[in-house]
């Protein structure tokens, strides 16, 4: 299975900000949205990922300004990212490596999502339940 199949059920709709953003502006988003990171894009063009794991190298670099730097100051560049056609399995490997929580899916040079290794391993674990269900109704009905 791939991405695809998770952005299916997932949706496409990504909450991004821009490298000119103001970190203070980046990360009241995050808390709004409650999420963790977004991906940051500059002309349709996926440039870098901005994440918690940022703000807090970066005050600890800076202090309190650190909320003063616009988000291309202080985002991971280049974000490494997945295209839809890309195995579930591999990008849980992908993201086990390089010890990130989240991918973004690009699509012909666009976004067209966001996957979390949250969504990855809702999807591993559906996709054994079911297994599960499939083999106990074949012995039962066996």
């Amino acid at each position: 299975m791939t991405i695809a199949a998770i952005l299916q059920g997932k949706g496409s709709d990504v909450i991004q900000v821009g490298p000119t953003d103001s970190v203070l502006s980046a990360v009241r988003l995050l808390a709004e949205q409650r999420i963790g990171c977004v991906p940051v894009v500059e002309n349709g063009q996926v440039v870098g990922i901005f994440s918690e794991r940022d703000l807090v190298y970066r005050v600890a670099q800076d202090g309190p300004a650190a909320l003063d730097h616009s988000v291309g100051e202080v985002m991971t560049a280049p974000a490494i990212t997945i295209d839809d056609q890309t195995p579930i399995m591999h990008s849980l490997s992908l993201m086990t490596k390089r010890r990130i929580r989240h991918l973004p899916v690009v699509v012909d040079g666009a976004l067209a999502g966001m996957i979390s290794i949250g969504d990855l391993v809702k999807y591993r674990i559906d996709s054994i339940e079911s297994e599960a269900a499939s083999l106990r109704d074949y012995i039962q009905t066996a």
